[in-house]
């Protein structure tokens, strides 16, 4: 459970060399029949999601008496404490279950956005829209910046997410100067320090993010750029009146939840709502996640105040044996196939997250396809692609553990780079054959 996967080991032992297939190659074998949306179905899936939402809010709703009563006396109770055992298991059930259903939200919410399931506009925005108001996240603002992210996916130039920390962040001497005693320095810190940013990160990771673009790209945007203003530099004038409408929906849910708490009590609203709502931060909408202590022990204070860390958006993209382009060698093809499929949460994973883990590769290359046809785009892309394609059945827990401690910062130069750990080193190298100038 705690190890690599073959499929991690076998790309250790091999240099890396930039994939050389074209996109015509793989565009020709996907069939077309693929690409297309199919509405009712499209629908079906946004039905289900919102039936297992409401179905979940009413059963947490009988938690209470249910407990109580031992289901009609199906289950015997005689003590008090058997009654409160009950009542933590079935709502740490709800919690989980729910969560995974919140997530589905955002997930669903994301394919409308890249108007994969519909030819219409208005139902993609719409529903996206509403959706993702649902769960508090401003769909136009993020819809904008989730989309110049696929545009420029593994440039470390241009693109909007997960761009790794430079050897000069952290002011580390010159690699061919720097000892064990520097980096130790520099990452090294005590846990009492790591548990209160762990705290602290995870209840404001998610508005970290969308306050001041924690870890968004620092080439583009100043540092403290916020996503819910409309004169953000991160869009376009265009754009403006999306992220207003978009955080006067925030505003609107606010105000419910508020009005729900007033109505019922807080502690109400937190069982029902807010802990579900983690749940989903944790598994996808930028916020801290559960290894983030690990994170804390590399990253010093001034840079982790600004870092936001999701399990499974980062790990599509972090990794110690995948590459990140420079412009001189970055091209669209090379930063979509800078990505891993991972088989998060097996089956759990695949229904609730609609196939984002599980073909994330096939959402890069073909982001205009319907989640419920990646499954296949992805058999027909893997023949070509050969060794290029990156699939890891690595313990997505483990696989997080990993990423924290060996994705930690890149070399200022090269055009082909791959992270290092807290101890300057890199798991994997370039080819000989690769570019000519300095890889690191």
């Amino acid at each position: 459970m705690f190890s690599n996967s073959p499929e991690y080991e076998a790309r250790l032992r091999k240099p890396f060399s930039p994939p050389k297939v074209t996109l015509k190659q793989l565009h020709d074998a996907v069939p077309k029949d693929l690409l297309r949306k199919d509405p009712l179905r499209s629908t079906g899936f946004i039905a289900r999601d919102v039936v297992f939402c409401a179905a979940l809010f009413i059963c947490a709703n009988y938690i209470e008496p249910a407990a109580h009563t031992g289901f009609g006396g199906w289950i015997h109770i005689s003590a008090p404490w058997q009654i409160q055992l009950l009542k933590t298991l079935l709502w740490l059930s709800y919690w989980w279950w729910q969560g995974l259903v919140f997530t589905s939200f955002f997930c669903i919410a994301h394919e409308l956005g890249h108007g994969t399931l519909y030819d219409s506009w208005y139902a993609n925005n719409i529903l996206g829209f509403s959706i993702h108001s649902f769960i508090l996240v401003p769909f136009f603002a993020w819809k904008a910046s989730h989309n110049a992210h696929h545009k420029a996916v593994g440039s470390i130039e241009r693109d909007e997410n997960y761009l790794p920390y430079l050897r000069s962040d952290f002011k580390l001497p010159p690699q061919e100067r720097a000892r064990r005693a520097d980096y130790a320095e520099v990452f090294e810190e005590t846990p009492l320090m790591t548990l209160g940013r762990l705290l602290v990160m995870q209840s404001c990771g998610w508005w970290l993010y969308l306050g001041c673009n924690a870890m968004g790209n620092k080439m583009l945007y100043p540092e403290g750029t916020n996503l819910l203003s409309p004169y953000s530099p991160v869009f376009k004038k265009e754009q403006r009146w999306g992220i207003f409408i978009s955080d006067v929906a925030l505003l609107v849910m606010g105000s419910v939840l508020v009005s729900y708490a007033v109505k019922y009590g807080w502690l109400s609203l937190i069982a029902y709502y807010f802990i579900p709502y983690m749940l989903c931060n944790h598994w996808f909408v930028p916020s801290l996640c559960l290894f983030s202590i690990d994170l804390a022990l590399i990253i010093p204070t001034d840079v982790l105040s600004h870092t936001r860390i999701v399990m499974c958006t980062f790990l599509h993209h972090s990794d110690p044996t995948l590459p990140h382009y420079r412009n001189k060698e970055w091209s669209f093809l090379r930063g979509a196939v800078a990505t891993v499929d991972r088989p998060i949460l097996g089956w759990i994973g695949r229904f609730f997250f609609h196939n984002v883990s599980h073909d994330h590769v096939a959402h890069h290359l073909f982001s205009h396809a319907p989640f419920y046809n990646q499954p296949q785009i992805t058999d027909a892309i893997k023949s070509i692609l050969g060794e290029d394609y990156n699939y890891d059945s690595t313990n997505s827990f483990y696989a997080l553990y990993r990423s924290f401690t060996e994705c930690v910062f890149i070399e200022d130069e090269g055009d082909i780079v791959f992270y290092k750990n807290a101890d300057g080193v890199a798991m994997r190298d370039v080819a000989k054959e690769g570019p000519a100038k300095g890889m690191q």
